[in-house]
This record gives C-alpha cells, sequence and structure tokens, in this order.
C-alpha cells in the first residue's frame, strides 16, 4: 500500500477528527468556492449551455426576446468567452443597451415571425418582458401596436454570419415560439443546441409553477423538434434544452468510452 493511502485510511477514514481531516475539510471548502459558476441567466440556463459548449472558446449564437444584454441573458456567459451573434428584441432600449455593450454582435430591433411584414403587438408597458406578438397572451395587454416582422431564416441572410455554423439559440417570445422556429431552416443552419421558453397556454402569471412534463410531451413544440432531429435533455423552469442528433450521439458515446 502507497504511503498516501495508508495516510488516508489511518487519519481520513477513521472515526473521529484530527489534525489531518480537519486540513482536508478546510481544502475542500476552499475548492468548492474556485469551482463555483455564476449564471447570468434568470434560470441557470446558460450553465447547461456552457456545460455542451465547456472546450468550445469561440462560437455564434441567437439570442431572440434577448432582453438585456447581461441580466437575465442566456448568452452572456458565451459573450464573455469570446462567441459573438445575433441579439433581437421588440425593445429599441435593450437593443441600445447591446449596441452599448456588445457592439460588435448584429443587434436588432424587430419582431421574429414565420412570416416577413407586419403584425399586431400586445403591448402591456416600455422594457416589459411580456410584450409579445401571441394573442394567446394578450389578456393584460394595455394596448395593440403594428410592428414590422421578419424570420430568423432573412435577418441571418442580412447579417454578418450568413452561411456559418449556428451553434447556440435562444428562443423566448412569450407564447411565440413555435412562430419563430417555422421560420428558422433547422436543416441548413443545424444549431447544435437551442434553449426554447414553453409556456402552458392556460397559465397567466407562474408559468413554471404549474409546468406538466405531460403538457410538454403533448405539446406542437416537442413534436416539432423531434420532428426536426432534436433531442430533449433538460427543462428549467420554463426553458426547454434541445441538442441535435449529432451533439447526443457525440455525449452518448462519450458516457459510454
Amino acid at each position: 500500500m502507497k504511503f498516501d493511502e495508508k495516510l488516508k485510511n489511518k487519519f481520513l477514514l477513521s472515526k473521529g477528527l484530527n489534525i489531518f481531516k480537519l486540513f482536508y475539510f478546510f481544502n475542500q471548502k476552499i475548492r468548492s468556492i474556485k469551482k463555483v459558476k455564476k449564471s447570468y441567466s434568470s434560470n441557470s440556463v446558460d450553465l447547461i449551455i456552457d456545460e455542451l459548449f465547456k472546450n468550445k472558446k469561440s462560437g455564434i449564437y441567437i439570442d431572440v426576446g434577448c432582453n438585456h444584454p447581461f441580466i437575465g441573458n442566456n448568452t452572456y456567459k458565451l459573450f464573455k468567452k469570446g462567441w459573438k451573434g445575433i441579439n433581437i428584441d421588440l425593445d429599441y432600449t435593450f437593443i441600445e443597451s447591446f449596441n452599448f455593450y456588445r457592439p460588435n454582435d448584429y443587434n436588432l430591433q424587430i419582431g421574429v415571425s414565420d412570416k416577413i411584414g407586419e403584425q399586431e403587438m400586445y403591448y402591456h408597458h416600455e422594457r416589459s418582458a411580456i410584450n409579445t406578438l401571441d394573442v394567446k397572451r394578450s389578456s393584460k395587454s394595455i394596448l395593440k401596436k403594428n410592428i414590422k416582422t421578419s424570420t430568423l431564416n432573412k435577418i441571418i441572410e442580412n447579417s454578418k454570419f450568413n452561411n456559418q455554423q449556428i451553434d447556440y439559440v435562444s428562443i423566448d417570445v412569450e407564447g411565440y415560439e413555435l412562430n419563430v422556429l417555422k421560420g428558422f431552416d433547422l436543416s441548413k443552419y443545424k444549431p447544435r443546441a437551442l434553449s426554447i421558453e414553453y409556456i402552458e397556454p392556460k397559465i397567466i402569471k407562474e408559468e413554471y409553477y404549474h409546468q406538466n412534463i405531460n403538457n410538454i410531451l403533448n405539446s406542437d413544440l416537442y413534436k416539432y423538434m423531434l420532428d426536426k432531429g432534436y433531442h430533449f435533455v433538460n427543462w428549467l423552469h420554463s426553458d426547454l434544452i434541445f441538442v441535435s442528433r449529432e451533439v447526443f450521439t457525440d455525449k452518448i458515446k462519450n458516457i459510454n468510452v
């Protein structure tokens, strides 16, 4: 038996406190503090995404319904690593903040839909995170506004990221997520991971308190993603995380090695 194993068996695995155990406990506490990972997302989505891409120092993200550039944001952690991408929101003040904090990204104020043109936005107030194009989420809106809309396909085509590999897509548009996906060619851009907000149609205030896994599995959104070759791998409050078939297969291979 090696000397360090003898020490471990004698002092660490024995009953009762000793100097060796106290030093070990203190060392473990210090190491745990160093390993704490900070999340900038509202629901820690970025920790899951960061783990998926932990060895990738640069990449491209798309953030639909990006809101604030670093508070409650799903892509800020990637941005800090050196990633870049497209940020889209209905509110100009948020996009103005992105232009200030992320000037090298492509930041755009527009509604994202499955069609190009104009649609009614159900408006609550300036800087509201629940302004939406989804009529089912409009019951508490103050008024309607006509806004310009485009598809993700068109937005990418008009950006400097056209014909590049999209690694991660975040979609949070208050119930309008499936429409956004229908205007996005998943087979062409093949994002490796997506986090997509899913809101139960009958829930108005506290979305995740009453979420039901059976409702998710039977939803049009879930079925759409499976039909496109994506695997459902995580669920955080109202955010569903999907990865491409290639990523899923590679992860399984690594686990089995």
